[in-house]
């Protein structure tokens, strides 16, 4: 370890020591033998399709602190859409990313679920997920869920790198999710924005957002509250979020940047259904004593510093003071709740880190390439307890022998030290290569017990045994990887990537009790790769595409398969191990047309586009000793996905109709068609409908969304424990009204 740091800082400092040293800097000699110091700034491709209103954007090919050249990326504006902000509606947002699979586990995105190519999309785990460039995962190697998710309504933009983005963010197969706050005004010492939502089910949500800036300082506060009884019986929530953030410029080249965000929700949790009660009832609750709380506290303070006209250094400090507690009753839910003692899992997590890059340009060839290095220093510790707690229905998050947890008691430390360095090395105007390489040391450790109890049939406990672990895992891990961009003509783009993937095993894999899953104790890390084949761009002004095939293998994937247990009950369970190498193919495409420039409207007649997402994948697991997979389909691999809009603006009015088709798919590696506990099985083709539509006049705008405005019945998911265990029914037809107001409070003139 002591030896990884050695490494670090000295490579920090070389690094630093070129940029500063060179950095784009040219020293050229005249006639007269006089030396003259020429700063050769960053050439910037703009190509902005906002004001054509396309539903295609991609990442800038660099930025102060990343290389995107090559990569699949996506780019989704926010300003750009109509949608139900309110409740986080991910069919909406995310309507124009190809080849994601989305679960909807309630109907006010109190957590966000999105998983791509074969990935599981349980609470966007698979992604590295950030805010305005730091981690807000409980933590991002041994924990990577996501119990905090940006509200929709703040967001300026959300950024996806696929794959590709394990080089500079990070070892997930998935790529990065990361959410950018909207700016503070720049012409106003005091602005804001306030809404109002109505809607379904007693929803309500407030926003109220303030900001504004002076010739140094800019600032922005907001806070959202938001309720609901929900749809189902015992679905009542009840969330908060305050955001604070501060930003100076000290001198013309140092810049810094600090920000505070608090979430917290308490919701009530109804369980899951079997298949036959879902037919029956999809509203139904068998669960009333089930609740689930999370407390949010995210921290960061950035520095950039322009240490030459082309050498840019930002540190970014980050830091997480966070939990998770749920409470209830995780038995199968064909057995009825007859009360006595809940189980409650407890999760802890504080969290301290800093990422430093270096960017700058080099002339290269007698082209300007561009480099970007840095490092990665973070510590994690996470308390997980699991044990029982009060009998009665309330959310009593209170253990009844705090001191001797009937479940377990583990404290789980984390170290990770990075270091990544990438290149855009410009062969031509046309042609990039960015070569890149991540060395990743990460040491996980896991101190505490769990108890064994065994009870005769009356009940009575025959053999009660806390057992101790220790245990200590410390791996080095080098990634690399290559992409390369040709444009063959200026607004049309063909791009190819490949690079190395690992995802290493979670906290919940080391240990966790729950009657549903069973962990295998020797379960590993994955390994594997992501390759990438695209063309995307504007083909004419009135026609763009971003179409790409890509392949994701695994080596060594977790999953689980569905046993049954030994008699006398022969009850069924997931294990969850190492099952087999397997991989994912397919073709993702996305197609914006627009109406209004294609008939050639003119100035002041309606804008208005169709945007078509459709995606075609496979998966299957490979040959291994695991025979009961082998040829089997991947789980969460929906064999196509089709996602079509149509989306107009006139004057102040503007609407949206977002039309969704997945096709049926497996949640278990075993491709199990029905099980009784309903843990486990198909997950049916499905269809939804979404309708919004909006008026602005002045500074005020109205807007109506209908959810699901077909009322379809379907689902998305089964889970192995909260909020189920059992299928977690898609909300019903649901309709918000929302009344907003966005202008300067205070206005001067410059």
């Amino acid at each position: 370890m002591n030896r990884l740091l050695l490494v670090v800082v000295a490579f920090w400092y070389c690094t630093a020591a070129v940029a500063l040293a060179g950095g784009g800097v040219r020293h050229e000699v005249d006639s007269t033998g006089t030396r003259k110091d020429t700063l050769t700034m960053r050439g910037v491709d703009v190509l902005d399709r906002r004001d054509l209103g396309s539903a295609i954007l991609q990442m800038d090919d660099i930025t102060a602190d990343a290389i995107y050249a090559g990569r699949k990326t996506e780019l989704i504006r926010l300003e750009q859409l109509t949608i139900n902000s309110a409740t986080n509606n991910a069919r909406q947002a995310y309507a124009s990313v190809p080849g994601l699979n989305i679960w909807e586990s309630d109907g006010a995105g109190l957590q966000l679920g999105i998983g791509g190519r074969g990935l599981s999309p349980d609470r966007t785990s698979n992604f590295t997920t950030r805010q305005n460039g730091y981690d807000i995962s409980a933590d991002p190697l041994g924990y990577p869920e996501s119990y905090y998710t940006p509200p929709l309504d703040a967001l300026e933009r959300i950024e996806i790198v696929r794959g590709g983005g394990a080089l500079r963010y990070g070892t997930q197969f998935g790529g990065v999710v990361n959410f950018v706050f909207r700016e503070p005004t720049r012409t106003s010492p005091l602005a804001g924005r306030f809404a109002l939502t109505g809607g379904s089910f007693l929803f309500a949500s407030a926003m109220a957002d303030v900001h504004g800036s002076t010739d140094d300082v800019w600032y922005r506060v907001f806070y959202q509250g938001k309720r609901s009884d929900g749809w189902r019986p015992n679905s009542e929530f009840d969330m908060h979020t305050v955001y604070a953030m501060a930003g100076a410029s000290v001198t013309d080249r140092l810049r810094l940047r600090a920000e505070y965000t608090g979430m917290s929700y308490l919701a009530h949790q109804p369980g899951g259904l079997t298949d036959r009660q879902f037919d029956t009832d999809p509203s139904a609750s068998y669960r009333a004593r089930n609740w689930f709380t999370v407390s949010w506290n995210l921290a960061s303070l950035r520095l950039d510093y322009l240490a030459g006209e082309t050498t840019t250094i930002r540190s970014l400090f980050f830091g997480n003071v966070s939990g998770r507690t749920s409470l209830g009753n995780l038995d199968r839910i064909t057995m009825a709740d007859l009360g006595g003692p809940r189980t409650m899992i407890d999760g802890s997590f504080t969290n301290l880190g800093n990422e430093t890059t270096v960017s700058f340009d080099v002339d290269l060839l007698g082209n300007i390439s561009s480099i970007v290095a840095g490092f990665r220093l973070f510590h994690g510790n996470t308390v997980q307890q699991q044990g029982d707690a009060s009998d009665s229905s309330d959310a009593d998050f209170t253990f009844t022998n705090p001191d001797r947890l009937e479940g377990s008691d583990y404290t789980f430390p984390n170290d990770n030290v990075a270091v990544f360095t990438e290149g855009l090395i410009r062969l031509s105007d046309q042609v990039s290569l960015v070569p890149g390489v991540r060395v990743e040391h990460i040491t996980t450790r896991a101190d505490g017990y769990y108890r064994v109890t065994v009870r005769d049939l009356a009940g009575n406990p025959v053999v009660d045994t806390a057992i101790a672990e220790d245990r200590t895992r410390s791996r080095t891990i080098v990634l690399a990887g290559l992409s390369a961009s040709w444009k063959p003509l200026q607004d049309l783009e063909v791009y190819a990537n490949a690079v190395q993937n690992y995802r290493s095993i979670t906290f919940s894999d080391l240990r966790i009790a729950n009657p549903n899953l069973v962990v295998d104790p020797d379960i590993g890390d994955e390994r594997g790769y992501t390759l990438d084949l695209g063309l995307r761009g504007m083909v004419v002004p009135w026609f763009s595409v971003d179409v790409s095939a890509f392949y994701l293998r695994y080596q060594d994937r977790i999953g689980e398969i569905f046993r049954t247990g030994e008699a006398p009950l022969f009850l069924p369970y997931r294990y969850r191990t190492n099952i087999a190498d397997a991989y994912t193919a397919g073709v993702e495409a996305v197609a914006d047309l627009s109406i209004s420039q294609l008939l050639e409207w003119g100035q002041g007649a309606p804008v208005l586009h169709v945007m078509v997402n459709a995606s075609a994948i496979d998966g299957r697991y490979l040959d291994s000793e695991n025979t009961s997979v082998s040829g089997n389909k991947v789980e969460f691999v929906p064999p196509y996905t089709i996602r079509t809009g149509v989306r107009t603006q006139w004057s102040g009015f503007s609407a949206s109709l977002l039309a969704s088709w997945v096709g049926e798919h497996y949640s278990d590696a075993s491709n199990t068609e029905f099980s009784s506990s309903a843990v486990v099985g198909r997950i049916p083709a499905y269809a939804v409908v979404d309708l919004s539509v909006a008026y602005t006049i002045a500074a005020f705008t109205v807007s109506a969304t209908a959810n699901n405005l077909l009322d379809a019945s379907y689902f998305t998911r089964r889970a192995t424990s909260y909020p189920g265990p059992g299928i977690i029914p898609a909300e019903p037809r649901s309709l918000f009204l929302t009344v907003a107001w966005n202008g300067d409070i205070i206005t001067t003139e410059r």
